[in-house]
């Protein structure tokens, strides 16, 4: 049964709106996007605090390849950016980042910056930062259960796909579905929808997104305690 880790909580967001964000202020998409990028710095710094251990975030979706050309350029650059501004400041905080997401399809300096900053933060134990880049949850679960050659049990595939169960996952931006992100990881998340532009997000809306699990009863699929010993 899946069950929140003594070490701390695994959180996922899903950091939409960012263009919309800039469109509605007359600016390029792009502008968005470099608000979000301050507003997962802000995030991060808060997150330790709020009792998560691991946050992983949805960056770049596979999907995301369809966009135009000049955008997706813009959001590699600011990849690259970020990884290599941030890098210092994740060692001296004790944040390790990983990525999650395939790396054949990145620009070759992308790539490096990826491997660069996973090696120099590897020892980070205070939060343990995913960014999923271009990333499908669907291709993870296919390639995971290809590797195993033969049926397998549930534990044998999620250790295939390596990650965590998430216990709560925000996605701001009004939408309300998971596209394709952390599916089989999701299964049992408490799953958290906001209006909120991600670029307006802010620690009190994390630290309020924490406090709603838990004020929330999570049961598995099994009956409340106090019904269970009613008999």
């Amino acid at each position: 049964m899946p069950e929140t880790s003594t070490s701390g909580l695994h959180a996922a967001v899903i950091m939409d709106g960012n263009g919309r964000w800039a469109q509605r202020r007359g600016l390029p998409r792009v502008a968005g996007h470099r608000a979000g990028a301050e507003t997962l710095r802000r995030v991060v710094e808060a997150a330790p605090s709020q009792g998560i251990a691991a946050l992983t975030v949805y960056a770049f979706s596979s999907d995301n390849w369809q966009r135009p050309k000049d955008e997706v350029d813009a959001l590699m650059k600011l990849f690259l950016r970020f990884l290599r501004r941030e890098q210092r400041r994740c060692v001296e905080n004790g944040v390790r980042v990983s990525v999650i997401g395939r790396r054949d399809r990145l620009p070759g300096l992308v790539a490096g910056a990826i491997a660069a900053c996973e090696a120099a933060t590897a020892e980070g134990g205070r939060l343990h930062l995913r960014l999923a880049v271009d990333y499908s949850s669907r291709d993870q679960i296919l390639d995971a259960a290809r590797r195993l050659e033969r049926p397998a049990t549930r534990d044998e595939l999620a250790q295939s796909l390596g990650l965590p169960d998430v216990d709560l996952l925000i996605r701001t931006g009004g939408e309300q579905r998971l596209s394709d992100f952390l599916l089989w990881e999701c299964a049992y998340a408490e799953l958290i929808f906001t209006p909120r532009m991600w670029p307006d997000f802010t620690a009190a809306d994390l630290e309020n997104a924490v406090a709603e699990f838990y004020s929330r009863e999570r049961r598995f699929g099994a009956v409340p305690a106090v019904v269970s010993s009613m008999g």
